[in-house]
């Protein structure tokens, strides 16, 4: 396109020069700028893996940036996933306990709900080992330090049949030979597990479930009942019906450490965080405020009062809510979808495969790379290898400096064409002739355009980044007059080159002499434009030694522009000459007055932002 272009500027009439112009505007658009483009976000995508962020398809990167609200699981996301049980409660009792020493009625409660658990437990090297799921394994940890170890349990009283844990029932069920009979225990969520039994003090069991998860403790209810034959198939509602409440057992899973750092970054950022668990509403609650979640103002609900809302009453109460307990799989895809009618960008963490169809509905799923199944990392978007709210959250740190980053480049490269553009036609409507010849403009763009635009792509993510609101959902890449900007950017650097050109030619009265001014200080007011478009504060007070990438690629142009001038032979073939050395100060001081441009237009551009913020 270039040497196309270039060819029409022999001509010298009005309808050459204005095909000429309509030529160079079709060409604004290099046509390296989508390989660019990807060159930065595969950089990002790179940055991410390191971060413990698996990215699957790029151009995820850039909605991650945009991310405004985060739903993510609490437990091994925002918590260690590290459970121990600490309390317990055997019906009838007045209080729960602590497990230091167990009474024979916790015994016998600690050894039913470790006969009702796939986890197990074996000691290693004085070290425990535990294989599965962690609340599991936490109770059956307990019963081992109690002095009962699963195995010889399961040999004294052996499973019989099963029915596994569902996300919908939050019930398991065993039935297993105790003493010569048939027993049925149960464990799960509390106040499911309570509608399936037929006797026990649950106005206590009440106050005891909620005095354990204000303590931001998670609560497993166990029930039991004896039969007299199993039959062939048992179903869920034969099985879990009819119990008898034993008792409550309360285990802590700590919240990660960096994971309140994390939310206060989001909050910094004006993104909100949304914690979805299955636990119960009061131990959510308690490591949500301890998180800094749930907030004054801020509300909780059940996936139970949840159901009971219609479409609007949610759209209308969704920006309150910051915490959803007991929830389901229907739960999760409801408040994604409400969020969006909100016109904002989701983020959704998962693991299951219930979660799946939430992660695909959302925005940016995200799979956990530990505890998450292949469904769950097929529906997701990315993974996230540590499984930790923290990583998400700098993963859309990332993605917002990945954004920028694209910016800086589509910015760059498009006020420098705008440039070479205005160069051109002005140069032909005043001198009837072209400041550059097609391989001037070929090296221009090939040389001084793309070496600094992907070193800039490489730019690391300023920390400020998260001091910003997140980007509307729709909005566009010239949004808030990033496109005047631009252009206006093109203008200035396009009347510093068509002012050298006009010196070289009224100066040394040669085409050629003038030629050469253009094009050196064209490349050099762009390589200068690479280092003011590295970021939106003045130029001093960036380092600029840290995008070294930037420096060599930089050097490189440079180098390149300067041999063409110079080398004989070579500058013949750029139709270049010999400058005398004022010629140089005069290029060099095209470059200074781009900075000098740049800091005045950053430093209003500051003074407006700040007055429109009063």
């Amino acid at each position: 396109m270039v040497i196309f272009v270039v060819g029409l500027i022999e001509g010298k009439g009005w309808v050459e020069i204005f095909m000429i112009a309509i030529s160079l505007a079709v060409s604004a658009i290099p046509e390296g700028l989508p390989a660019i483009v990807t060159i930065v976000l595969s950089l990002g995508v790179q940055k991410m893996v390191k971060r413990n962020a698996i990215i699957k398809k790029l151009p995820a990167v850039e909605t991650l940036g945009g991310a405004s609200v985060i739903c993510s699981d609490k437990t091994g996301t925002l918590t260690q996933n590290k459970m121990t049980l600490v309390k317990a409660y055997f019906a009838g009792e007045e209080k729960e306990v602590s497990l230091e020493n167990p009474s024979q009625d916790i015994l016998k409660l600690l050894q039913y709900a470790t006969l009702c658990c796939n986890g197990s437990v074996s000691v290693i090297d004085g070290e425990e080992k535990h294989v599965g799921d962690p609340t599991e394994t936490a109770i059956v940890s307990a019963c081992l330090k109690a002095g009962f170890e699963k195995g010889k349990l399961e040999q004294d009283y052996p499973r019989l049949y099963e029915l596994p844990f569902d996300s919908d029932r939050k019930l398991m069920t065993t039935v297993n030979q105790i003493n010569g009979k048939k027993v049925v225990i149960t464990k799960g969520a509390y106040d499911i597990l309570k509608t399936r039994c037929t006797s026990g003090d649950f106005e206590k069991a009440d106050k005891i479930v909620s005095s354990l998860a204000s303590d931001a403790l998670r609560v497993l209810a166990v029930a039991y009942k004896e039969i007299d034959d199993l039959p062939q198939d048992y179903s869920f509602e034969e099985a879990e019906n009819g119990l008898t409440f034993m008792g409550l057992v309360g285990m802590i899973d700590p919240p990660r450490p960096e994971a309140k750092e994390a939310v206060d970054l989001c909050i910094r950022a004006g993104i909100k965080a949304v914690m979805i668990t299955g636990d119960h509403v009061d131990t959510a609650k308690a490591i949500a405020k301890e998180l800094g979640i749930l907030q004054d103002g801020d509300i909780a609900v059940t996936g139970a009062q949840l159901d009971e809302m219609s479409e609007q009453e949610l759209n209308d109460n969704i920006e309150k809510i910051s915490v959803y307990a007991r929830v389901t799989p229907e739960n999760k895809i409801r408040i994604v979808k409400a969020w969006q009618n909100k016109e904002q960008i989701v983020a959704m963490t998962g693991d299951g495969v219930n979660d799946a169809p939430a992660l695909k509905a959302a925005d940016i799923g995200c799979a956990m790379g530990i505890t998450g199944t292949d469904v769950a990392k097929g529906a997701a978007d990315m993974t996230l290898t540590d499984d930790n709210f923290s990583t998400l959250v700098h993963a859309v740190k990332e993605g917002r400096g990945i954004y920028a980053n694209i910016k800086k480049v589509v910015g760059f490269l498009l006020g420098t064409n705008i440039a070479e553009i205005l160069i051109v036609f002005f140069a032909m409507l005043i001198f009837k002739d072209s400041p550059f010849i097609s391989i001037q403009l070929l090296w221009i763009n090939l040389v001084t355009d793309s070496l600094p635009a992907i070193a800039l792509g490489m730019e690391k993510t300023e920390d400020d980044v998260m001091h910003e609101k997140p980007r509307k959902k729709k909005e566009g890449l010239f949004a808030h007059g990033y496109g005047g900007e631009i252009v206006l950017h093109g203008c200035v650097i396009g009347a510093l080159v068509l002012l050298c050109y006009t010196l070289g030619v009224a100066v040394f009265n040669s085409v050629k002499m003038g030629s050469t001014m253009a094009f050196a200080s064209l490349a050099l007011c762009e390589i200068v434009q690479a280092y003011n478009m590295r970021s939106e504060h003045s130029i001093f007070h960036e380092n600029p030694f840290e995008n070294k990438t930037l420096n060599i690629a930089s050097l490189i142009s440079l180098v390149l522009v300067i041999g063409v001038i110079l080398i004989p032979g070579v500058n013949g073939a750029f139709n270049t000459g010999y400058m005398p050395w004022y010629c140089y100060l005069i290029v060099l001081g095209a470059g200074l007055a781009v900075i000098v441009y740049m800091e005045l237009f950053k430093l209003i551009k500051r003074i407006i932002i700040k007055h429109k913020e009063k």
